[in-house]
């Protein structure tokens, strides 16, 4: 499907474009890590369940670190991959390029009401089985039709063709080719709550059911393809942007997990599974997502998708606001000084909570408290969660698939904790395999656009060449297992119980 092209001296430039930072990453043609650069990202919360970035701080963060590993580069580079926080949203003027509103994170919760109220209009059938999604604040819909509402003379201008609408990398490509390009990858469209996955195309009648222009939409590629050139004067010459992905649908092709049954969860702000089921969409019984995994020489390869919404949120919750930690990485240590008698269970619904709930109401709760209880059984019972939302996840996929899952690929900050790692592989149970680069976010993106520009090789070549670095089996008795996933179970049932109506919570 693609010829080698280029010479084995070329690089690939990955531009990682996430929720905390911005990072730039020099990959050589043997896929090894040449250079990086990292800025890490302003949050703005307006108010409580709000989330918003500043566009032209990602922006000059993204340029900064590209110019900082470009100088430094020993040879050419024949491409440039994107992979971005996915279903942030930003709107701009196509005049001069300049956002009308701060961007919309994925995390951000104001358009709860919104959405109940698109259910109760009876959309949520039709979303699921043309998006493969949910109805939830989460994905871009909402966000879009919050600007429009509420940012003065913005739904005339946009019906007027004079804004634009994108996720994080639709954005970037607009800035990197001055506004020469407009357009989104698969993966990415396939999070907006817009986007027929099976048509592969915008959904006209959702469009008009959400009260959304088409004429702010971007046109909609491979994650593998000709998106146009840089400016020379941006980075020093006019480089080929040839790949754009989604970070998770990243993560996933960094992991190898080109076969259908094949499953990766990354660990990060949030934690994200996705697992492979082949070339046919088909529609979860246990509310999971249905997503494009990618898209490449025009074949389109789904997956079921599991979204939690706080993994490494919650330890950065532990350092700043109990101040039990003074950095991230002592989570592990603290933990591993708990009573392991002690059954705490911490359900972290900061944000409300992903699959397969999907309650945007639910908030947080710390149960199970004793008085022999201290931060470290706190800290114990944050990383467990990751765990125990992790295995909700994979139960729901192995049963939506009707396959056994024995085996998870696992990236991100959080895999970097061996503790967590092991309990993750108790809890399931099935083995968790770590490659030696627990970043394979920025790896995913920069294969994607040299495996177009003929610098990698295809895709099976490299299922047959990854290895993983570290595997953790299951050491956990299976009455223990149990004893402690029952438990977290009736923590998520009184957290779901007790999560106000819609319209206590919602934001205007």
């Amino acid at each position: 499907m693609y010829t080698r092209i280029m010479p084995s001296s070329a690089y690939v430039l990955a531009i990682d474009q996430g929720t905390t930072s911005s990072r730039a990453i020099l990959f050589d043609a043997s896929g090894r890590v040449r250079g990086a650069a990292q800025i890490e990202l302003s949050q703005h919360y307006p108010r409580p369940g709000w989330v918003e970035h500043d566009p032209e701080e990602i922006w000059q963060s993204v340029v900064s670190t590209c110019r900082e590993v470009v100088a430094a580069a020993e040879g050419p580079i024949a491409a440039i991959g994107v992979t971005n926080q996915r279903e942030t949203t930003v709107l701009w003027e196509r005049a001069t390029g300049v956002a009308v509103h701060n961007a919309i994170v994925w995390q951000d919760r104001r358009t709860v009401e919104l959405c109940e109220r698109w259910r109760t209009e009876g959309l949520a059938e039709t979303v699921t089985q043309r998006t493969g999604l949910v109805i939830d604040p989460y994905f871009s819909a909402s966000k879009i039709r919050w600007l429009l509402d509420f940012v003065p003379g913005l739904r005339e201008r946009a019906k007027a063709g004079e804004i634009a609408f994108g996720t994080v990398d639709s954005f970037l490509l607009w800035r990197l080719s001055a506004g020469r390009r407009h357009a989104i990858d698969a993966t990415n469209a396939s999070r907006t709550m817009l986007f027929d996955i099976r048509r592969s195309g915008w959904d006209t009648d959702l469009l008009e059911a959400f009260g959304i222009p088409p004429a702010i939409l971007p046109e909609v590629l491979d994650t593998g393809a000709d998106y146009g050139v840089t400016t020379p004067e941006l980075l020093g010459a006019a480089i080929p942007i040839a790949g754009m992905v989604g970070d998770q649908q990243a993560a996933m092709i960094g992991q190898a997990c080109f076969r259908p049954g094949m499953i990766k969860s990354t660990y990060g702000t949030g934690a994200f599974a996705l697992l492979n089921i082949g070339r046919e969409p088909a529609t979860s019984r246990h509310r999971l997502l249905t997503t494009i995994a990618y898209r490449l020489g025009g074949e389109t390869v789904y997956a079921l998708e599991g979204s939690i919404f706080v993994a490494g949120a919650a330890v950065k919750w532990l350092r700043d606001r109990l101040g039990a930690i003074g950095a991230a990485v002592e989570a592990e240590g603290l933990a591993a000084r708990a009573d392991p008698q002690q059954r705490v269970y911490l359900v972290p619904g900061f944000a409300g909570l992903g699959a397969p709930y999907w309650s945007p109401q639910a908030r947080g709760a710390l149960i199970g408290l004793t008085a022999e209880c201290g931060l470290p059984e706190i800290a114990r019972a944050t990383l467990e969660a990751v765990g125990y939302q992790t295995r909700d996840l994979v139960e729901a996929m192995a049963a939506d698939a009707e396959v056994a899952i024995s085996t998870l690929r696992v990236d991100g900050g959080m895999a970097a904790s061996d503790w967590t790692m092991q309990f993750l592989a108790d809890i399931l149970p099935a083995t968790v395999e770590r490659p030696a680069s627990i970043e394979t976010t920025a790896w995913g993106a920069a294969y994607v656009a040299g495996l177009v520009r003929g610098v990698y090789p295809d895709p099976d070549t490299m299922v047959a060449q990854w290895l993983p670095e570290c595997c953790f089996a299951p050491q956990m008795s299976p009455i223990e297992r149990e004893e402690r996933y029952t438990g977290w179970r009736r923590a998520i049932t009184g957290v779901l119980a007790a999560a106000p109506p819609a319209s206590e919570r919602a934001g205007s």
